[in-house]
C-alpha cells in the first residue's frame, strides 16, 4: 500500500471513531465537541488523499463544529458557511461530481445544526451527512474510514427507529 494511502486510511479511520463517539453522546454540545475532532481527522485524511473540496469543507465544519461547541454560531456564521463552502467548494472541486458530495452534506448538516437543538434530529442530519461522506470515501479510497461509516449510517438509522418507538410509546 502506498504511504498515502496507508495515513489516509488511517485518519480517515480515526474520523469515523470520532463520528462514532459522537453518536454515542446525550447532547448537542458533546455531540459537537466529537464532531470536531471527525472534522479535524478528515482534514488530515483529505490532504494525504488529494481531496481538495473534502479539505475546504472539513477545514469549514471544523470552523462550524467548534462555535456550535461553544454556542457562539449565529444566524449569520452559518450562512457564510454555507456560501464560502459552496463557492469555494465548486471553485477548488478535483473530482468532478465526487467533490459536489461534500458540499452536500456540509450545507445540509450546517443548517441542521443552527436550527435544531434535538438530538433525534441531528441523528437524521447525520445519517444524511455520512451517508454523502461515504460514498466520497470509497471514491478517493478512503477504505476504512469508509467500512465504519457504514456500520455507523446502519447503527444510527437503527437508533432513530428505537428512539422513535420509545417515544411513540410514552405518548
Amino acid at each position: 500500500m502506498q504511504p498515502d494511502l496507508f495515513w489516509g486510511n488511517i485518519f480517515s479511520l480515526c474520523s469515523a471513531l470520532c463520528v462514532a463517539v459522537s453518536m454515542l453522546t446525550q447532547n448537542k454540545k458533546n455531540f459537537m465537541h466529537w464532531q470536531s475532532f471527525n472534522s479535524f481527522f478528515g482534514i488530515l485524511a483529505d490532504i494525504v488523499l488529494f481531496a481538495n473540496t473534502a479539505v475546504i469543507f472539513d477545514t469549514l465544519c471544523c470552523c462550524r463544529n467548534v462555535l456550535s461547541y461553544k454556542n457562539h454560531l449565529t444566524k449569520k456564521l452559518a450562512i457564510l458557511f454555507v456560501l464560502t463552502g459552496i463557492s469555494v467548494g465548486l471553485y477548488v472541486n478535483n473530482l468532478g461530481w465526487i467533490g459536489y458530495l461534500p458540499i452536500c452534506a456540509s450545507v445540509g448538516f450546517t443548517i441542521c445544526i443552527y436550527l435544531t437543538k434535538n438530538e433525534q434530529q441531528m441523528r437524521y442530519a447525520s445519517v444524511y451527512s455520512m451517508t454523502l461522506w461515504l460514498i466520497h470515501g470509497i471514491c478517493i479510497r478512503a477504505y476504512a474510514g469508509s467500512v465504519v461509516s457504514c456500520m455507523l449510517i446502519i447503527w444510527t438509522s437503527i437508533q432513530i427507529i428505537l428512539n422513535r418507538r420509545n417515544h411513540l410509546c410514552y405518548e
